[in-house]
């Protein structure tokens, strides 16, 4: 949803020029490094890639959530950090994925993951620009500028239970009581 639709709903929400999006965007780029930098390999390492993994969809649920409800620019810069958490996904995902693959599978790993990046790389940008315009257009409905947003927030949602149920241990079962 950021890269297809962020400019434009910034521009149409807040009526900011080029460059209070690049700062805008400058802003997340260096909460991205610092959460990359500082925050990911001491958040597993006593949390654990599961924790991790689950900390990032709720950061991304809510941070979505709060770009679409937004209804300052100020509004928006503060929900930065919580959206930052998001950026514990990758390295959460990729961690558990590799552990469950054997060595000799790992490039097949990798080749599905990069087909469905390529995938959604073409299914979301349009996805996305779509829901952004249906629901500022002139179609006589609701004005729902962060409908986008609160979309990919739903989708996270959807994330979140296939990523806690993937990632559950199998409880052991005991005698019946």
């Amino acid at each position: 949803v950021l890269p297809s639709t962020f400019v434009l709903y910034a521009s149409h929400r807040y009526g900011w020029d080029a460059r209070q999006v690049g700062l805008m965007l400058a802003l997340v780029g260096v909460c991205s490094i610092l959460m990359q930098a500082l925050v990911v390999r001491p958040f597993v390492a006593r949390f654990g890639e599961r924790a991790a993994l689950l900390t990032a969809i709720a950061g991304a649920i809510a941070g979505y959530a709060l770009y679409g409800l937004a209804a300052t620019g100020p509004a928006l810069l503060a929900s930065v950090p919580v959206f930052a958490l998001a950026f514990m996904f990758m390295p959460a995902m990729q961690g558990l994925m590799s552990s469950k693959v054997d060595s000799t599978r790992q490039g097949e790993l990798q080749g599905a993951n990069g087909s469905i990046m390529g995938i959604t790389g073409v299914i979301g940008p349009t996805l996305f620009a779509q829901t952004f315009a249906l629901f500022i257009g002139s179609h006589g409905g609701p004005k729902v500028p962060g409908a986008a947003f609160f979309l990919a927030s739903a989708m996270m949602a959807v994330a979140a239970v296939l990523a806690w149920r993937a990632t559950a241990t199998a409880k052991a079962t005991g005698p019946a009581a």
